[in-house]
């Protein structure tokens, strides 16, 4: 471990971290990068696409809540993050449409995170594995660099005239999940590495640090309950997007939230139920369209139902409506209830009238037996709680001004999304790479 000073200091090597080190390296900047893990590239190993809302129009109105700083800075810079992606040699496909409203490109992240890791190292960077970061140092209010420690025991103190926190978000940490998140998100399971644990959370809070909000929420989809994820690949394939065109009712057989919004809407609602548990239901339609269906055009499709049932899931197929009262009396529903609760939503769809809660962007009748049935959960990808930043990638602190020394980006940021999702890869692309662009401005000094 090297001790002397660079310029730059990167704590994680997952998107965000190695889209900064890349692009500093590219920029003539010394970088230094300190990874908790084995290996890099951390949960967007597991992704295939950077997208985000096409306009401040369509941002504001899906979140708008969010920060509106952050929320301009990533619908402008998000073409240049395609395009510096490209410039890589990394190929990122032409736009196409995501969940409904948002813009954006698919393309090879394992390449992509491979050839980044490549550019830091051949540029002379410092890559250090299986490296924890103990303590970020402060000398007259401004952070100078980090105190670490390596899997062997070793301590070195690496200064820096910038350090980037970038470690992921803390959704593996259960205690920093229940204080900021939801007093039952320690229910959910990882659906993301389990790096991320709040390392950076903490090392700049300890820094005086402000973040931001506990009542923000996170991003994750909804899976069939009572499986555990057994690779990264279940991350997808587990995960019920078709939900935005079933039905969703809670253990008193109720619905509670407008389904068609978004799948990573509704598992936010669902963590809120009673036991944080539902019945998704299908018809036949929703079977051919969307559950062996691609999610995204372009996407493997995998038949979920057939999947959850192999694995010991929670599920059932009803040939016609009378029969879903019959369902399992160990699984804690009241048959006949559910039963009624789908009669009733396709009698309101019937006669154009609006269920409640409402049914905005698909509002067809269920009732194209069989019916699919699987018992779901939400699981966590990362949370909406962290630390707050400036559009600049300047962390700031409790009076509003920015810490000198110190940036962040990527999911250990808050501010960006309230109970609200436009992407994360992109989040941590595009300010990954402003971070870098601020640590090389001359004026960005301690």
């Amino acid at each position: 471990m090297r001790t002397e000073g660079v310029d730059l200091l990167i704590i994680g090597a997952g998107m965000a971290g190695l889209t900064a080190g890349a692009r500093a390296v590219r920029s003539g900047l010394s970088v230094a990068i300190a990874e908790i893990g084995a290996h890099v590239g951390g949960s967007a190993r597991f992704a295939g696409y950077a997208w985000t809302a096409p306009s401040h129009e369509v941002m504001d109105q899906h979140n708008p809540r969010g920060d509106r700083e952050l929320k301009r800075a990533l619908v402008d810079r998000f073409a240049d993050g395609i395009s510096w992606i490209r410039s890589l040699g990394v190929e990122a496909k032409d736009a196409q449409r995501v969940l409904g409203f948002g813009r954006g490109h698919q393309f090879d992240t394992n390449h992509y995170i491979d050839t980044c890791r490549r550019l830091i190292v051949e540029g002379g960077g410092e890559l250090l594995l299986e490296t924890d970061t103990e303590l970020l140092v402060v000398e007259r209010g401004a952070v100078v660099g980090a105190d670490l420690r390596a899997a062997d025991g070793t301590h070195g103190r690496v200064r820096a005239r910038t350090t980037l926190v970038a470690t992921g978000g803390f959704q593996g940490d259960p205690v920093l999940r229940t204080a900021h998140v939801h007093p039952h998100a320690d229910r959910m399971q990882l659906r993301s590495n389990p790096h991320s644990r709040g390392g950076g959370y903490r090392l700049a809070t300890q820094a005086g640090a402000a973040t931001g909000h506990d009542d923000a929420g996170f991003y994750g989809h909804l899976i069939p309950s009572g499986i555990p994820f057994a690779d990264p690949a279940d991350f997808v394939d587990m995960s019920l997007y078709y939900s935005e065109h079933a039905l969703l009712l809670n253990l008193r057989g109720e619905r509670f939230a407008d389904e068609t919004l978004g799948d990573h809407l509704t598992a936010m609602a669902l963590l809120d139920q009673p036991e944080s548990r539902g019945l998704l239901i299908a018809d036949a339609r929703v079977f051919r369209e969307w559950i062996v269906g691609s999610y995204v055009e372009g996407a493997v499709a995998v038949d979920k139902f057939a999947l959850a049932s192999r694995r010991g899931g929670r599920v059932g197929l009803a040939e016609d409506l009378d029969e879903l009262a019959y369902l399992p009396e160990e699984w804690g529903y009241h048959g006949e209830t559910v039963r009624d609760a789908v009669k009733l939503f396709n009698e309101h769809a019937s006669a154009g009238s609006a269920p409640s809660p409402a049914r905005e962007l698909d509002p067809l009748r269920l009732d194209d037996p069989p019916y699919y049935v699987i018992e779901t959960v939400p699981a966590i990808t990362f949370p909406f709680h962290g630390v707050r930043i400036g559009d600049q990638a300047r962390v700031l602190g409790e009076d509003g001004r920015p810490i000198p020394g110190l940036l962040a980006a990527g999911s250990d940021t808050g501010g960006l999304w309230h109970r609200a999702y436009a992407g994360g890869l992109a989040s941590a692309l595009v300010f990954g790479l402003t971070a870098a662009d601020t640590a090389t401005e001359p004026t960005h000094r301690p």
